[in-house]
């Protein structure tokens, strides 16, 4: 058995902040596999899948009913009741380390400043589990951390957020069907952002100026036009009377 748990807030007001981008992956996973959610204790609801091939690996899916910073105490009796190991837990969160459109899986590292994250290794004592790491971007200017990441999404941002979801639903069915190595393998390299735009074409270097032609020693000068020298006098115009 496997445990993947959505870090979010619970009610309404919070379901389409950036904080809850890991609920709305768990949702997604349950989603596809026709899963309801049920109360599992006061702190945690929970839904129950099956993913992989044959009869597929069970998972409980798990969304923390206790507010962000205390996202341990859903998680922890949970690992404690059915005697799973860090490598059967995956984390999805929110990162603001990395720009919005990136999607990664890792092992263990510190918790980066997530406070849900930041909960579950205190009250599990160790950093040994997986996590799906889903880019929020830092705060523009004028943004507090707090604010921004209890922000809701720009119009312009759900696009690419329902296609974020729906990668990272794809990265948790891999994980617990495959394993992290082939889930980081498929999915590491996601980026939603747009290429930048090519570099301008290099201007052409200028081409060297070519030496005035001097004549040599010992040539006649040119006659000019009328039979005029070049000697800087008047040139009469034979079309003068």
């Amino acid at each position: 058995m496997k445990l993947v748990v959505g870090l979010g807030n619970p009610g309404v007001g919070y379901a389409q902040t950036r904080h809850n981008v890991g609920w709305l992956v768990v949702d997604e996973v349950a989603r596809r596999a026709g899963a309801t959610w049920r109360k599992e204790g006061k702190d945690a609801e929970v839904a129950e899948v099956r993913l992989g091939p044959g009869a597929g690996e069970k998972v409980l899916l798990v969304k923390p009913l206790t507010f962000m910073n205390a996202s341990g105490r859903a998680v922890a009796p949970l690992m404690s009741f059915y005697k799973l190991e860090g490598t059967d837990l995956l984390v999805a969160q929110d990162d603001l380390d990395s720009p919005f459109g990136l999607l990664k899986l890792r092992m263990g590292g510190r918790h980066g400043g997530q406070n849900g994250l930041r909960d579950i290794i205190r009250l599990l004592g160790h950093e040994a589990f997986a996590r799906l790491k889903i880019g929020i971007s830092r705060p523009p200017a004028g943004w507090a951390v707090p604010d921004w990441v209890l922000s809701r999404w720009r119009d312009e941002e759900k696009n690419d957020l329902t296609e974020l979801v729906r990668l990272g639903a794809n990265a948790v069915e891999v994980w617990a069907a495959s394993g992290l190595a082939e889930a980081q393998g498929q999915f590491n390299g996601t980026d939603l952002r747009p290429p930048p735009p090519p570099p301008p074409p290099k201007p052409a270097s200028p081409k060297p100026a070519q030496p005035a032609s001097v004549p040599s020693a010992g040539t006649a000068p040119v006659s000019a036009p009328g039979g005029a020298g070049h000697t800087g006098g008047h040139v009469e115009n034979p079309e003068e009377g």
